[in-house]
């Protein structure tokens, strides 16, 4: 805006000051609102973020005054300038503050409207998620129940039939999970810009399970199926099996028979058919090789279902007899090759049949040689285990071929003579015929021991491996299964930890939660455990001769840094929320820091007691900004003479300011015992009283929303307690004095006030004692004490209240409840001002049909005066307390004081008392002097126990000096080595009585230095009346002379010429409820003329009081023997 238009239009200044505030407030809340996000799917997080848009929409509300405010600022303006560019530029910064409003209003109850569906879609969809994770749990128990699959028909029919009512079930409960992911869908399709990253993960969770159960059912589905197929072809195949058996039996004994005829060997066409035949029946036994292996190993299978059962008897003779047959035909198949070969050359075949067996003996050897080392991850090794299995088959059927050659090998060197070798071997030539068939004999008996050699120790080899792979891929499972484990729990974690919000963006009435959601969800011990077992297998591993493959490797150094780059990311939220919680939470008072707008700033001294900062003057203080207005309106009260009602209607004032009018004596006591504040002399710290105390106003909002500022009320609750407790600002306060100081102010009826405080300090019996009383009724003069007040009351001394409480009750050791009642009924003089601030608090809404006399009031608005002297004679109370009366009417005629409307029955009673008191003169008002409160011996009054202290003193030192001892150091210094004598001893009990007494002493003379400060304030206040011209003034046709307002600084607990009587009540007043003044003059009053005189040196001449004043002084302190006092 133009200076030049800020200088012809001034107000201009001030109106876009209150424009640009709350222009950015609106900006401000608008982001805050587009900055909270909630988790889609947590209900508790979206029922705070509800509070806190109510709470946010109720401030905004509360701004829609200001807002008026503004408009009609801005309508005043422009009312008052004739410049048109200053009434354009005003027009449009109302309407955009106006479309502002608007905009961000309906930002506030859009986003309120989308919680509440949020909350509703939330619940459903967790009611379905709940119906589906139970869907998903049964389905997994039905899993688990299944057994092993049975190769009976009986069995696999039944099973089959589980199966297809589970098929069912699944169908049914497909529903379920299709509602759920139906609800998963419409809240990440409503609510995208929220957080639903916790939908996602549960619904794909779900998914997962589901599509899991559902591969296992069609998994099972398939192998019941294969199980019955098996089970129905098995017995066709082994018949069919058995058949070509018997064929193959005969065949083979056909030839067998044919290879035994005599001289068959010699005909060579007939070897050559015989082998040829041979070869086809070879062929066809080791085409029925593999039908053999499946039939023998279905058939173990189809036993262990029967065990037990005649049909396994059955199968299992079945199954021997074709195993038996098998074999047989294998060797005799076997017999006959060899018996054929058996001619000319039969040993040189022999011969080379060994080498070759030697030689792929060699080659299995070296091929096993090769499939070492052990694989260092599970499918390497399960690779290594099926070419093992696939080794160890070849093995298998290479051994009938082995024994049979060794056989073979054995029978010819059996059944050959010396003469056959001898002519079977021909070379060399030069060799006698018996070294020829040595040497045959021992080749072929060397090279079928070095065949049986090899082949055992290639048995032995194998067995070693395969003992191997099973001991590798047990351990290597194992690992694998505590990785998987490992990575399932730390990607659950991650998940976890990458939907955690920036602590920044967190609230502050959240971060607890978060904090204690930190240590649930994230369960460190548990992973730590999986880590320790995953590196405690990998260990073993390297203590072996297995070595990890580079992928193991790799996977277990990526979960060993995923866990630490977890636990560092945990370590780290944890810590930045015990930080922000440090700063911002509960106990960091941050939440008070909105009780204090700019300039000032809410600091927190070290023992955490709050002080304030004026940026403006750089200035501190320890009173809230507020507070200080508040005092200084406390003045406004001063101008009431009576002190008793001066210091009731600051009370009330200060308990309003307080919201305290608002606190129930219920309320009260059930924040007490939620904070457990039961050891009365126990201390409470700053945090301590916070916490009670925003639990006591955190209520109050809850029921008056719109009357409480939950900071506001605690920063000032908390200031004024530490004002009347804590002058000191150690940051400590009992929890005595905060339950005296809060019940004092609460709402609630006196007596209730007074059994609550008795009950404080009474014993578990019920009684109290004097020194339990004196604690009470310390705590609770401070109240007045700093408003100012207090020597009005009896000064700070409550020596002289408990001594007269305890002589109403003829001086009984205790009390009980009823007593301390009684007692204060008659209201004390140190506590008077606790009754009267309950009759202010009721006469503030009375309203009395009737006219005040003074200033012509009608009605009159609160405490009504109505004189027991003259007829129809009213006084309203400001009239009353400023000391104005009318012509005729004196101040220390009888007066009665209503806080209520009067009743029919007290108007008559009132005209009784005026008519009796129309033939009373004064001497006899003189003669009963009356008084409203029940007054105490204050500390002047008192004994004169620095003299008594000063003569005990005196007289043990004198009987000391008697007996030769030496003097009495002070008290810290005494130290007896040992009280072995009774001279010690009394030595001893005398310095005790001496510190006793020296304590008594010094805590006497800091009440009397108080009470100094007291009247010499008041003396002060009273100068300065004084001084003020004599001239007399005119109101309302009444004079009033100087004097008489010199009165309003008087410090009366009660008005002289008054009883409060108090409509509510139902008791009638007699004559002796009147109040009289005392007599007229007063030597003591002289002797205070004189002492006024000698403190005020420049006053000219002396102070000069008239009659009437004596009269009041003497009622307004009437228990103040004022000239015993020597002001300092």
């Amino acid at each position: 805006m133009p200076s030049s238009l800020l200088l012809e239009v001034p107000a201009l200044a001030d109106f876009n000051k209150a424009w640009a505030e709350l222009t950015d407030w609106l900006s401000l809340l608008d982001r805050v609102i587009k900055s909270q996000i909630v988790t889609v799917g947590d209900l508790d997080d979206i029922n705070d973020m509800i509070i806190k848009q109510k709470a946010a929409l109720q401030e905004f509300e509360q701004r829609r005054p200001q807002l008026e405010e503004l408009i009609t600022a801005a309508q005043n303006l422009k009312n008052k300038t004739s410049n048109q560019e200053a009434r354009t530029i005003i027009t449009d910064s109302i309407e955009k503050i106006q479309s502002q409003w608007d905009e961000v209003q309906g930002h506030l109850q859009s986003r309120r409207q989308q919680l509440h569906e949020m909350l509703k879609d939330s619940t459903q969809w967790l009611e379905a998620k709940q119906e589906a994770e139970q869907v998903l749990e049964r389905a997994k128990v039905k899993l688990e129940s299944w057994k092993e699959i049975s190769y009976t028909v009986e069995a696999l029919k039944k099973q089959n039939t589980e199966l297809k009512q589970f098929s069912k079930e699944l169908r049914q409960w497909q529903i379920h999970v299709d509602v759920a992911n139906d609800m998963a869908l419409k809240l990440l399709r409503d609510y995208s810009t929220d957080d639903t990253r916790k939908v996602e993960l549960m619904t794909d969770n779900i998914n997962t399970s589901w599509a899991t159960i559902n591969k296992r059912v069609s998994e099972r589905e398939a192998e019941l199926e294969a199980a019955l197929r098996l089970l129905q072809q098995f017995y066709l195949d082994l018949e069919k099996f058995l058949a070509w058996l018997t064929e193959a039996e005969t065949t083979a004994n056909v030839l067998q028979d044919a290879t035994h005829k005599e001289r068959i060997l010699e005909d060579t066409k007939e070897v050559r058919e015989l082998m040829k035949q041979w070869q086809d029946l070879q062929t066809e036994i080791e085409a029925h090789t593999d039908i053999f292996h499946n039939l023998d190993e279905n058939g173990q299978k189809i036993l262990r279902s029967l065990e037990g059962s005649d049909d396994a008897a059955l199968l299992q003779r079945r199954l021997d007899n074709m195993n038996f047959r098998w074999s047989e035909l294998r060797k005799k198949s076997l017999n006959i090759r060899s018996h054929l070969e058996a001619s000319s050359d039969q040993w040189k075949r022999l011969h080379l049949s060994l080498q070759e067996l030697l030689a792929w003996l060699q080659l299995k050897d070296d091929e096993l040689k090769q499939q070492a080392p052990i694989g260092g991850d599970l499918p390497t090794v399960q690779k290594q285990n099926d070419t093992h299995r696939a080794f160890k088959r070849e093995l298998k059927t290479k051994e009938p071929v082995i024994m049979s050659a060794l056989e073979t090998v054995r029978v010819f060197l059996a059944e050959q003579p010396l003469e056959g070798l001898e002519k079977l071997y021909q070379e060399p030539r030069e060799l006698s015929p018996e070294e020829r068939a040595q040497n045959v004999t021992k080749l072929l008996r060397r090279q079928a021991d070095e065949v049986k050699t090899e082949w055992d120790k290639l048995n032995l080899h194998s067995a070693d491996w395969q003992k191997k792979i099973d001991e590798a891929l047990e351990r290597l499972q194992e690992l694998q299964e505590a990785m998987d484990e490992l990575d399932l729990k730390l990607r659950q974690a991650e998940v976890t930890k990458s939907s955690w919000q920036p602590v920044g963006d967190l609230l502050i009435d959240s971060l607890q939660d978060y904090l204690e959601k930190v240590k649930v969800s994230v369960e460190i011990a548990p992973i730590k455990e999986n880590v320790n077992h995953v590196n405690d297998l990998a260990h073993q591993f390297t203590s072996s001769d297995i070595q990890l493959s580079p992928y193991n490797l790799n996977c277990l150094e990526d979960l060993n840094t995923r866990w630490k780059l977890l636990q560092v990311a945990i370590d780290e939220r944890i810590r930045q929320l015990h930080e922000a919680h440090r700063d911002f939470g509960p106990t960091s008072q941050h939440f008070l820091s909105t009780s204090v707008q700019g300039p000032w700033e809410r600091a927190i001294s070290p023992n955490k007691v709050p002080y304030y900062i004026n940026h403006e003057t750089q200035t501190t203080c320890w009173d809230h900004p507020k507070m200080t207005e508040l005092y200084q309106s406390l003045a406004d009260l001063n101008n009431v003479r009576f002190s008793a009602y001066r210091t009731a209607m600051k009370l009330r004032r200060l308990q309003k300011a307080l919201c305290l009018d608002l606190l129930s004596l219920s309320a009260a006591c059930d924040a007490l015992d939620q904070h457990n504040l039961k050891q009365n002399d126990q201390s409470m710290d700053i945090l301590q009283i916070i916490n009670c105390l925003t639990t006591i106003y955190d209520q109050l909002e809850q029921e008056h929303n719109n009357l409480v500022n939950v900071p506001l009320c605690v920063d000032m609750c908390l200031n004024w307690l530490l004002n009347v407790y804590d002058t000191g600002r150690t940051g400590r306060i009992r929890v005595l004095s905060f339950k005296t100081g809060v019940v004092s102010l609460c709402k609630a009826h006196l007596e209730d006030k007074y059994r609550y405080l008795f009950k404080q300090v009474a014993s578990s019996t019920g009684f109290c004692d004097q020194r339990r009383l004196g604690l009470l009724l310390h705590d609770s003069i401070q109240i007045p004490r700093q408003l100012g007040e207090v020597a009005s009351f009896g000064g700070s001394n409550i020596e002289p209240s408990v001594r007269s409480c305890f002589q109403f009750a003829n001086n009984k050791p205790e009390i009980e409840a009823a007593l301390f009642l009684d007692w204060m009924r008659l209201e004390p003089q140190s506590m008077v001002w606790l009754p009267v601030l309950h009759r202010v608090a009721a006469a503030e809404t009375a309203k009395h049909q009737a006219k005040c006399n003074i200033c012509k009031e009608c009605p009159i608005i609160g405490f009504r005066y109505r004189s027991l002297k003259h007829f129809n004679y009213d006084i309203c109370q400001s009239c009353f307390f400023s000391g104005r009366v009318a012509k005729g009417h004196k101040m220390h005629y009888p007066m009665v004081e209503y806080c209520t409307p009067t009743t029919s029955g007290e108007d008559v009673r009132d005209f009784a008392k005026v008519l009796k008191n129309k033939f009373r003169t004064k001497r006899y008002f003189a003669k009963h002097p009356r008084m409203g409160y029940l007054p105490v011996q204050t500390v002047l009054e008192g004994d004169n126990m620095e003299t008594n202290l000063q003569a005990e003193y005196d007289r043990l030192k004198q009987q000391h000096d008697n007996k030769g001892l030496s003097p009495l150091p002070s008290p810290p210094e005494m130290m007896p080595i040992s009280p072995q004598s009774p001279r010690d001893a009394e030595l001893i009990a005398e310095a005790k009585l001496l510190r006793q007494h020296k304590g008594r002493l010094e805590a006497r003379m800091q009440i009397l230095e108080d009470h100094n400060k007291q009247l010499e304030s008041q003396l002060h206040r009273l100068r300065q009346l004084l001084e003020q011209p004599q001239a007399d003034s005119k109101v309302n046709g009444t004079t009033l002379s100087s004097p008489s307002t010199s009165l309003q600084r008087s410090d009366s607990s009660q008005p002289m010429l008054l009883r409060v009587v108090g409509s509510q009540t139902s008791e009638t007043m007699g004559e002796d409820d009147l109040l009289s003044p005392p007599q007229d003059t007063s030597t003591g009053l002289e002797e205070v003329m004189e002492q006024l005189n000698n403190s005020f040196p420049s006053t000219r001449g002396k102070l000069q009081l008239p009659r009437s004043i004596y009269q009041q002084l003497r009622g307004g302190i009437p228990s103040l023997k004022i000239t015993q006092y020597n002001i300092q």
